[in-house]
């Protein structure tokens, strides 16, 4: 993959690692909606919310359209952000460390045998 589309992925995935921007993201599923109306359903001040669009903003996840002095946002790429929480809601198998150790050892044994 090319360096910029990585960068790109990156800051993509920062820009969710935040519950705000998380619950910002889950609202914005429903509708798009404008600032003020964030700061109604989140309980956050407004320059909260207005910096955590920004980071949104940046990362590609929200764009925004200009209502006079009001700028609505909304999801240019509604099923990638649909496809991010089906993914952190999911409960995954967590690995058995005992079994990790043990397939470690054989591979560093085997690797000891191949260096012989």
């Amino acid at each position: 993959m090319e360096e910029q589309r990585l960068l790109r992925r990156a800051e993509m995935l920062k820009a969710l690692v935040h519950p705000i921007r998380l619950r910002i993201l889950a609202e914005l599923l429903k509708t798009p909606k404008c600032v003020n109306a964030m700061h109604e359903l989140l309980k956050v001040r407004q320059t909260g919310i207005s910096q955590h669009l920004t980071v949104l903003k940046h990362a590609g996840l929200v764009a925004f359209r200009q209502n006079g002095a009001s700028r609505c946002y909304y999801l240019p790429q509604p099923t990638l952000v649909k496809a991010v929480f089906e993914l952190i809601k999911r409960d995954y198998p967590v690995v058995n460390p005992r079994k990790v150790r043990r397939e470690i050892d054989r591979a560093l044994r085997r690797r000891a045998r191949a260096g012989k």
